[in-house]
């Protein structure tokens, strides 16, 4: 065996999303030969990287099958997140991917399908945070159980004030409004001064290196979106919503408005909450109460990746309120939707990093 050999070998592995093999995408590294023993590193595009086992037996697979099938063959990995950031990087300089979780109407768990995934992909290694834009109605203090915490000030280097540093919950970085305004007071803000508040928590929060920034927008179409794409690049948007139509209806108002000319930002995909009940006693018995697969359909009617279903559970709801979400608790149906839905994000985002433009902050016209 020798280097070039097992190159040519693993030119027989694909990487699964990209379409390409590994070596011809430049992920293997470190090759190390010593009789019938190799090892040799691959480099993910994401830590998060939902195939990794896939990759590692079709690795061992092509070393035995077209090399030395007496071989001894240790596959390592590492990562380095791909990212298609190609601006100034003047805000949030250190951070890879910046993913904005919306939804056409308010009540589709928007909040608690965010809140999850950022958890789903910090489990898988990723550095994370969420932040939470929904200034009227912020939920990240109570569903991550932080509520009455106030984050600290922190003179950064290069920076002339001083910046506000996220608190930590669970291994990812949270902000959110509810940890700077006392819960029992209202947000009675203008639009201006909403708007203002999400260019702070952009330029103004500590959120240091990050692999993805989770944005939990709030419902709707207005003039919080259309700052946050005016201030920060956005890798791309995550699409809630619930299979009835009413909701239908207004997730299509949320994607013919990221879809527009005059903003175009790629959407990562469609996840459909709250699909089907499925009772504690009963978890293999489903019932569809708000109706079947309208997510799903709609998708399809816009093609655009559909990311999963996530169940109506009782203690999805009851995590949430005790500040312990479904990916920390102990139920494994609610878990294994998370993490499903995670895991075909992941290949989303990074399909949209090798495939399209490099982004930047949207040029909105008003």
């Amino acid at each position: 065996m020798t280097p070039d050999k097992v190159l040519e070998a693993l030119s027989n592995v694909q990487e699964p999303d990209l379409g390409k093999d590994i070596v011809t995408l430049n992920m293997v590294k470190d090759i190390v030969i010593d009789g019938n023993y190799v090892s040799f590193t691959v480099v993910l595009t994401t830590p998060a990287c939902p195939m990794k086992d896939m990759i590692r037996m079709a690795c061992v697979n092509a070393i035995k099958l077209l090399l030395n099938k007496e071989a001894t063959v240790v596959v390592n990995f590492t990562s380095n997140t791909t990212t298609n950031r190609r601006d100034t990087r003047a805000v949030l300089p250190n951070v890879n991917n910046i993913i904005a979780v919306v939804s056409g109407k308010g009540g589709v768990g928007k909040s608690t399908v965010a809140a999850n995934l950022a958890l789903a992909f910090a489990k898988k290694g990723a550095r994370v945070g969420l932040m939470d834009a929904d200034i009227y109605g912020p939920s990240v203090p109570i569903m991550f159980g932080v509520r009455g915490e106030r984050p600290m000030m922190k003179q950064v280097e290069g920076q002339e004030k001083g910046m506000i540093v996220p608190l930590e919950r669970y291994g990812i970085k949270l902000m959110s409004i509810g940890l700077l305004v006392d819960e029992k007071n209202a947000v009675v803000w203008r639009g201006p001064m909403a708007s203002s508040a999400i260019k702070q928590f952009v330029t103004d929060v500590f959120w240091d290196e990050l692999d993805y920034l989770f944005i939990d927008m709030p419902p709707g179409t207005g003039d919080i979106h259309l700052t946050l794409l005016q201030t920060a690049p956005v890798t791309g948007v995550v699409v809630v919503t619930t299979p009835q139509d009413v909701a239908l209806a207004d997730a299509k108002k949320a994607i013919a408005m990221f879809g527009q000319a005059q903003i175009k930002v790629p959407l990562i995909g469609l996840v459909e909450n709250m699909s089907y009940f499925v009772p504690a006693e009963l978890p293999n018995n489903k019932y569809y109460i708000f109706g079947k697969e309208g997510g799903k359909k709609l998708a399809d009617e816009y093609e655009i990746p559909f990311l999963g279903q996530i169940p109506l559970v009782q203690s999805i709801r009851e995590g949430g309120d005790l500040g312990i979400p479904a990916m920390v608790g102990d139920d494994a149906i609610t878990k294994q939707a998370f993490e499903e839905f995670a895991a075909n994000t992941i290949r989303s985002i990074s399909m949209r990093n090798a495939n399209l433009n490099s982004q930047k902050v949207a040029e909105v016209i008003d």
